[in-house]
């Protein structure tokens, strides 16, 4: 299957376990993925989760012997993508730890989650552009939206590897840990998170993600109508600052 979980209290962390191909992914693992993040959708007990790739690398893609093999991704228009759970859009955020190598697939993974956590020796890139295996599952989607087209082209068409310290300065990378830390202070992270008030978080979150698919002047109607619902549920939070919590930005 290639992978395993580790739950503890608020969080969930999904992890990538194939060291023998860098973690790539082939198609049982792939639904593997999918079935773990539906699973972390419909626990009530669930805020916040975390893919990391053990073994010192994030994820190489997808595992091209398979394919060549005949054991290939799934290659669907609708349903679960390629890499699994790379076209669903949850109701809760997921931070990606990544040590190593997120690469073809394996970026696309990283660029489907919502933070992304790197340790400094970490290592982003189009790497199937060698072998003119295309971006199929997100990357030139969500890499443009994230970095901007002019940067997202220069990745796409060459190729070429990006250390963690150009994707922190392009906006790829959200943090920079050491080595062998990803996992600890992305899990810190999605605790901090957790802790949050969760209707308010949740419906900001998708308003970010919804404003792709209008115009302005209905992603502002939509962002009103996100936070309506939420003002519904701020009583509790307005109390606990006008009594004093939380006085001159202290979380």
């Amino acid at each position: 299957m290639g992978i395993r979980i580790e739950k503890r209290s608020l969080l969930w962390t999904i992890i990538l376990d194939n060291p023998e191909v860098k973690n790539a992914v082939d198609n049982s693992t792939a639904a593997a993925l999918a079935d773990a993040f539906r699973d972390f959708e419909t626990d009530e007990g669930a805020r916040v989760s975390i893919l990391w790739g053990d073994h010192g690398c994030f994820c190489s893609g997808a595992n091209l012997k398979a394919i060549h093999n005949g054991f290939g991704n799934r290659l669907e228009k609708t349903g679960d993508g390629p890499m699994g759970p790379t076209r669903m859009m949850l109701s809760k955020p997921v931070i990606a730890a990544i040590a190593g190598y997120a690469v073809a697939g394996g970026l696309e993974l990283a660029l489907w989650c919502d933070l992304r956590v790197v340790e400094e020796d970490a290592i982003f890139g189009v790497f199937n552009r060698r072998w003119g295996v295309p971006l199929i599952d997100g990357g030139t989607v969500r890499l443009p939206r994230l970095i901007g087209m002019s940067r997202a082209l220069d990745m796409i068409l060459t190729g070429r590897p990006v250390t963690a310290k150009e994707a922190f300065e392009i906006g790829l990378a959200n943090r920079i840990v050491k080595k062998g830390e990803s996992k600890k202070e992305a899990e810190k992270l999605a605790k901090t998170i957790a802790e949050f008030p969760q209707i308010c978080l949740q419906e900001d979150r998708m308003s970010v993600y919804e404003q792709f698919d209008y115009d302005l002047g209905k992603s502002l109607r939509n962002e009103f109508s996100h936070g309506l619902i939420s003002l519904q549920r701020a009583g509790e939070g307005i109390k606990r600052f006008i009594e004093g919590e939380g006085r001159h930005g202290k979380f």
